[in-house]
């Protein structure tokens, strides 16, 4: 292997917390390099507006990921649509293979943020009429239902946030589905999706999607009154939580909680010697400000442990 592919950091993920482990970590002075399967942003990328992370009144996921990616470029490398297929520990060299669908490198230490994916509802018709009526991002395909009728599933931050977008790019009528009698999302969101008029029908759950070519009609449960309707309806948008993106970690041999994240101490460390994880992928408070804060005591303790 060419000494141009061996690096002191390589961080696998660039969602707001593997960039801000790529600033810290090549910023302490380790040779540093980013990848991601897809684009720097991961999931921040579909938040319409984002108004609780500090300096920023209001700013949407893509335009901050994008200033992120712009000042972690100033410091480290980062290679875009190269996903990170499977890591080796070697032991003896005391350092980690990284092999990408690309190449392969060398590293002395690892930061794992690989965050979590979308959660399916597992009914019939959910992947045939996926990109066609089927989707799990208002802000990536909301404008193409605008008078159109939708509904949303969910009842978190994420499936108000949908819900509203929707409405704001002119869907017919939006309608959310939630399988219990009260929202999670926060109160402000609450009272912004009743001023907005969205129809919410309580203790209901999605049970099938129909259509021909395109989604038609969703079959709802009604469980507080135990019976079963058809709604016509033209696209349906899942909002019904993530699960991590933990097959690395599992590979590894990483630590895991029962509910598939990585167990990591107070500076990030994994229960693997210089393999470090931050970010949504460590469950806890999932928010951009959080992942920003253990991408960078990540990195700063991968930069204590190699020159100590």
């Amino acid at each position: 292997m060419n000494r141009e592919k061996e690096y002191d950091l390589i961080v696998v993920g660039a969602g707001p917390a593997g960039m801000t482990a790529g600033i810290f970590g090549a910023r302490s002075g380790l040779k540093t390099l980013v990848l991601d399967k897809g684009i720097c942003g991961g999931l921040s990328n579909e938040a319409t507006d984002i108004d609780n992370y500090p300096g920023f009144g209001r700013i949407g996921g893509m335009e901050l990921a994008e200033k992120m990616k712009a000042q972690t470029t100033e410091y480290a490398e980062i290679e875009e649509l190269e996903g990170v297929s499977k890591i080796e520990i070697k032991e003896k060299e005391r350092k980690m293979l990284i092999f990408t669908e690309k190449d392969s490198y060398l590293s002395n230490a690892v930061v794992l943020c690989t965050g979590t994916k979308k959660r399916k509802l597992g009914v019939k018709g959910e992947d045939e009429f996926l990109g066609r009526g089927v989707s799990y991002c208002a802000t990536c395909d909301g404008f193409f239902f605008k008078d159109k009728s939708v509904i949303v599933v969910g009842g978190g931050n994420s499936a108000v946030r949908g819900a509203l977008y929707l409405k704001n790019v002119g869907c017919a009528v939006t309608t959310l589905i939630h399988r219990r009698d009260e929202l999670r999302a926060e109160r402000y969101l609450q009272k912004k999706l009743e001023k907005a008029g969205v129809h919410i029908l309580w203790n209901s759950v999605v049970k099938e999607i129909k259509g021909d070519k395109a989604v038609g009609s969703v079959v709802r449960y009604d469980k507080e009154r135990g019976f079963e309707d058809e709604l016509p309806i033209d696209g349906v948008f899942v909002y019904v939580g993530e699960e991590p993106v933990n097959a690395l970690a599992t590979q590894m041999d990483v630590t895991l909680d029962e509910d598939g994240y990585i167990i990591t101490d107070k500076g990030q460390r994994t229960n693997q010697e210089r393999v470090y994880a931050a970010g949504d992928i460590t469950g806890g408070v999932r928010q951009i400000v959080v992942a920003c804060a253990e991408g960078a005591i990540a990195a700063t303790s991968a930069y204590e442990d190699l020159t100590s």
